[in-house]
């Protein structure tokens, strides 16, 4: 359910954090939560956002530092697997995505997340979409947007799986460095833990190696899984 309530360790659990940080995050009013006397309460559908967007805001060595803390479930999550590689689907991946609006953008990453045969209610999804990016865009630094819906079950999607396009001619999407975006990548999760962690990881990729370039210049579907795999290995190793 997303408004299921959680105590600070739950919350804690959560959010791949220590229940001290939890707690001055709490205490500071950095962090959606309620007072119950002297015991924090928090939502879970509240706090899902809250870290998506905390995610897209690291940098450098706090990035690095809560990708470390993934967990197994379902997928290894382990930080020297390989989850965007395993996650990637090759018929998911468009080099010429043809898009002028947010809206369609959106629409054309759903279209392409079809052929996963993955996707359960691609209306759902658009909807999903759509309001996830209401809430705050998706779109990052350096012409990408990390595209994910609000919430994460199993009702959702069959299983796990990332999607990727560039779009020839970038479009506004709202970059929080006031660009316009080209790459845009979906993020599809049966739950909260596994996406924050490939939210992380892509995250990074998208920071500290040359995907999102590679991506640009790649001219087939195959191109682009290289080049997801091969930026994939390169964070490994400096991990």
């Amino acid at each position: 359910m997303p408004y299921t309530r959680l105590n600070l360790e739950e919350a804690a659990s959560f959010l791949h954090l220590t229940t001290a940080d939890v707690r001055a995050l709490a205490v500071h009013g950095e962090i959606p939560c309620e007072r119950e006397g002297e015991r924090f309460v928090f939502r879970k559908g509240e706090l899902q956002p809250w870290a998506s967007r905390r995610i897209l805001g690291m940098r450098g060595k706090h990035l690095h530092d809560y990708h470390s803390k993934g967990v197994l479930h379902p997928h290894d999550l382990s930080p020297e697997a390989s989850i965007v590689t395993e996650l990637t689907i090759r018929e998911c991946l468009e080099p010429s995505l043809q898009a002028r609006s947010r809206a369609a953008a959106i629409r054309g990453m759903v279209s392409l997340a079809e052929r996963s045969g993955l996707l359960y209610d691609p209306r759902d999804l658009v909807v999903e979409l759509e309001a996830r990016e209401a809430l705050c865009s998706t779109g990052i630094e350096g012409g990408a947007a990390l595209l994910h819906p609000r919430y994460h079950d199993p009702y959702m999607v069959d299983d796990s799986f990332i999607c990727a396009a560039v779009c020839p001619q970038p479009i506004p999407f709202g970059a929080p460095d006031g660009g316009k975006t080209d790459v845009f990548l979906l993020i599809c999760c049966q739950d909260d833990r596994t996406h924050l962690h490939v939210l992380t990881r892509v995250c990074m990729l998208c920071h500290s190696t040359g995907l999102l370039n590679e991506l640009r210049s790649a001219r087939t579907p195959a191109d682009m899984f290289d080049a997801i795999a091969r930026a994939e290995r390169t964070l490994a190793e400096s991990l």
